[in-house]
């Protein structure tokens, strides 16, 4: 469980991190793609936290995550600036508002672990990218 969570940890400091980046690239939390992939490991582990009847699919995360990162080497943002990233409390808060605003848009809360099961089996049937880091048990 703590494997998910710092996994997506190490996502949200990776999309940090872009946040900081030189002039010349938009800065990581202007990447929408990488922020969306982000959102999908945030909002997976949160699920997998809840919901006793659905686990995270670990390593498919961790590899997921991975592909994030390399993203973001390959757009010129450096180690540093993607652990800066990932590690500032604020760009923290900022997924997690992204995350349970996704929760509502989809009828559940973050608060309310029926309903994230409820999405969680959802995204799975979907095979969403939220789905794919999720197995029900």
């Amino acid at each position: 469980m703590r494997m998910m969570t710092t996994l997506v940890l190490s996502a949200t400091l990776a999309s940090a991190a872009m946040a900081g980046s030189a002039s010349t690239k938009p800065g990581l939390q202007n990447e929408t793609d990488i922020n969306s992939g982000l959102l999908a490991v945030a909002a997976a582990d949160k699920i997998r936290r809840a919901c006793d009847s659905i686990y995270g699919r670990f390593f498919r995360a961790r590899g997921y995550v991975n592909d994030l990162k390399d993203l973001a080497l390959e757009r010129g943002y450096t180690e540093a600036e993607i652990d800066a990233y990932v590690n500032n409390d604020a760009e923290q808060d900022k997924m997690r508002a992204k995350r349970n605003a996704y929760f509502k848009s989809k009828g559940a809360s973050n608060l309310d672990p029926e309903s994230l099961c409820v999405l969680g089996r959802e995204e799975i049937r979907k095979n969403s990218q939220i789905g794919s880091l999720l197995r029900a048990k």
